[in-house]
């Protein structure tokens, strides 16, 4: 991907890898601030920041069928969304860039009333900045997307915080059978807090299609997938090993840029298979969010196993280098701590 120093604003729309930019996009805060119109939320309130906006007033967003805002459509996005323009400048009048309308490194940011939701400030902010998200993400796709049945049999491609919120999920739906698919042998018990009930580690398949094990565990193959990596190759298994008929797959992973899934139509049309795509699980942050953090409230949701590591802002680069070796499902920030 190319990079963007700067530039004009063409240069900054066509290549979102543009630099310097404020990143981070999962996150609490409090209002510390408020500008025009803006009567939604006031100084002192906790809200969580979302990636993707509900701004209550377009079709889509007073629509139950979706949850992809019309008048201020996700875009990753160098700017504030209403009026393509940045808040941030660093030391010497030079223009930051913004991240997903978030930018949540950073001790203040400024963020549009569309992409905040107000919460309950007794929810304690290590466990309510998960739904800001990726637990939101995982939690959405098999409650609001896939409608997990009780009774039935779901299998996770990729088990990191979002397969294990699926699962979560799946589990508070009712799931009989739960199938984790991942390389790291470790994360079947840590899945098993999540309601896993089964694993099976690619390594250890020897020539078989991952497909060809699933279907033999299940005998019929599963009522939902889940394909939480961003893998074509993954989409495909999950395809060949989703039960014909009534079967669900559900896309959640980012897969790069121009990747291709390689299906066709004569096999979708006699398989009966669903293929859905899934941008914040079909979560609408402002009514979604305090209904998910009530949950944890009630003991229902759980949300405290998520958190395995907590650490200070200035220790960032620890908590990336926890999360790609794999110890670690989700790591706290703290500003001041």
């Amino acid at each position: 991907m190319k990079l963007i120093k700067q530039g004009n604003p063409s240069d900054v729309e066509e290549h979102p890898a543009i630099f310097p930019r404020i990143l981070g996009h999962e996150a609490i805060g409090v209002v510390e601030s408020l500008g025009e119109n803006v009567f939604e939320v006031k100084e002192g309130d906790v809200v969580i920041p979302t990636f993707l906006s509900d701004c209550q007033e377009c079709t889509e967003c007073k629509s139950e069928k979706g949850n992809l805002c019309s008048k201020l459509p996700f875009k990753v996005s160098p700017w504030m969304p209403r009026d393509q323009t940045s808040r941030f400048k660093d030391a010497n009048g030079e223009v930051l860039y913004h991240f997903l309308s978030v930018s949540s490194f950073s001790e203040y940011t400024v963020v549009d009333v569309a992409h905040v939701t107000k919460i309950d400030p007794s929810v304690p902010p290590n466990k309510a900045c998960l739904l800001s998200c990726g637990i939101s993400t995982g939690v959405g796709a098999a409650c609001k997307l896939a409608m997990v049945e009780a009774g039935s049999t779901v299998v996770i491609f990729g088990i990191g915080g979002i397969g294990l919120a699926v699962a979560e999920a799946s589990r508070l739906c009712g799931a009989i059978r739960i199938i984790g698919v991942d390389l790291c042998p470790e994360k079947f018990e840590i899945g098993k807090k999540f309601g896993l009930t089964d694993f099976i580690n690619p390594k250890e398949c020897g020539t078989k299609p991952i497909s060809e094990v699933i279907n033999e565990i299940t005998g019929v193959g599963a009522d939902y997938c889940f394909e939480c990596i961003g893998s074509t190759s993954l989409l495909q298994e999950a395809f060949a090993c989703c039960r014909k008929g009534w079967g669900k797959i559900i896309v959640i992973g980012v897969n790069k840029p121009g990747a291709e899934l390689g299906i066709s139509s004569y096999d979708i049309l006699h398989s009966g298979i669903t293929l859905m795509g899934s941008l914040f699980g079909g979560i609408k942050a402002k009514t979604d969010i305090p209904a998910l953090l009530q949950r944890y409230i009630d003991k229902e949701l759980n949300l405290d196993d998520f958190v395995t590591h907590e650490l200070r802002f200035e220790d960032i680069n620890e908590a990336l280098e926890l999360i790609n070796d794999g110890k670690c499902i989700r790591c706290v920030v703290w500003m001041d701590k």
